[in-house]
């Protein structure tokens, strides 16, 4: 059994119970419900953003913990102060040291809020929304062609953007009319090996009203400017500033790097 599959199956029994502890009426009773979203697409767009989503998570099953003193609203309030475009909470608590905690307190920030988890059910979508997240992240390798459209259509109806995550050439056909975003991984998630050549050689397939984000293994300035001239609009960063002793310091150094010349 590989880390992906390892994952996907507690997910499966976390969910259920996730199911009887609140279900579905009482999270549409969450005011998030009536929140307007902020949208990531629109974002990524404006010219003048860094285009950087950046992303708190305390540990991964590859790295083991990253950050374990970290206080989200600390970083994530010192992330938009220095111009992420966006930001990416983790809320896998089992695997990545995270919860639905940590977005809701995130969420006194007033950009996108992308909630970074393993979606496999519709109660996740409901759930999305209610933390008060505006993006939902749909992971290919984990979900069939069929899945996707099913949960990106329920997501969209409810108010959410969806980016859709694919790292291979197969999972090229799970991108559909109802995915807004499309994140190429550059780390693969079934041996969580790094190589961001992916990005670019997968890139020229995405089609041309999608827009495409960066993701994994992005560690310097010149990644992204190299990802910025392939008609990349965002990157996806997280263990680059987590892994620094205060993130938002870490943050705020690497995007003055990337506004210089």
């Amino acid at each position: 059994m590989n880390i992906l599959e390892e994952i996907i199956d507690y997910k499966r029994l976390e969910v259920e119970k996730r199911k009887i502890v609140t279900p579905v009426s009482l999270l549409e009773l969450d005011g998030s419900f009536s929140r307007k979203k902020i949208s990531l697409r629109s974002a990524l767009m404006e010219r003048t953003n860094t285009g950087i989503i950046a992303e708190f998570k305390r540990k991964s099953p590859s790295k083991g913990m990253i950050n374990e003193n970290a206080e989200v609203v600390d970083t994530t309030s010192a992330y938009v102060k220095h111009g992420a475009s966006a930001l990416s909470v983790l809320t896998d608590e089992y695997f990545f040291g995270g919860s639905t905690d940590d977005l809701l307190k995130a969420r006194v920030n007033t950009i996108p809020i992308l909630r970074k988890d393993f979606i496999i059910d519709e109660y996740q979508v409901f759930e999305t929304k209610a933390m008060g997240a505006d993006i939902i992240l749909l992971i290919a390798a984990c979900l069939s062609v069929t899945e996707v459209k099913k949960l990106a259509r329920l997501a969209q109806s409810i108010g959410l953007e969806v980016l859709l995550e694919i790292h291979n050439e197969e999972e090229l056909q799970h991108i559909c009319e109802e995915i807004d975003l499309v994140g190429i991984n550059n780390r693969d998630l079934k041996t969580f090996e790094v190589d961001i050549n992916r990005s670019l050689q997968l890139s020229k397939q995405i089609p041309a009203d999608k827009v495409i984000i960066a993701e994994s293994g992005i560690d310097d300035t010149a990644t992204i400017k190299m990802f910025k001239a392939a008609g990349f609009k965002g990157f996806l960063m997280g263990e680059k500033f987590m892994k620094a002793d205060d993130p938002g310091i870490a943050f705020e150094q690497f995007v003055q790097q990337l506004k210089r010349p």
